[in-house]
């Protein structure tokens, strides 16, 4: 599963993240939960739109390419 998400997020999300000046980390995926937790880095750090992007980006394109995923954390 670990390989899937890193996939989809090395492919589809990334790209965009560092388009504007940030980045995103694949930290852990729980199985239990379906929670995938990352790290921003870069401009995305205290960003005010960061929750914006996570929810509304990287966690409705995880979700719907990986079924499993029920949702997203940020680890500080």
């Amino acid at each position: 599963m670990d390989k899937q998400i890193e996939k989809v997020i090395d492919g589809d999300i990334r790209p965009q993240i560092q388009g504007d000046g940030g980045d995103i980390e694949f930290i852990s995926f729980d199985k239990k939960t379906g929670t995938v937790r990352v790290r921003l880095h870069g401009a995305c750090q205290g960003c005010p739109m960061s929750h914006v992007t996570l929810f509304q980006g990287v966690e409705k394109l995880l979700k719907e390419k990986i079924p499993e995923v029920k949702g997203v954390e940020v680890i500080e």
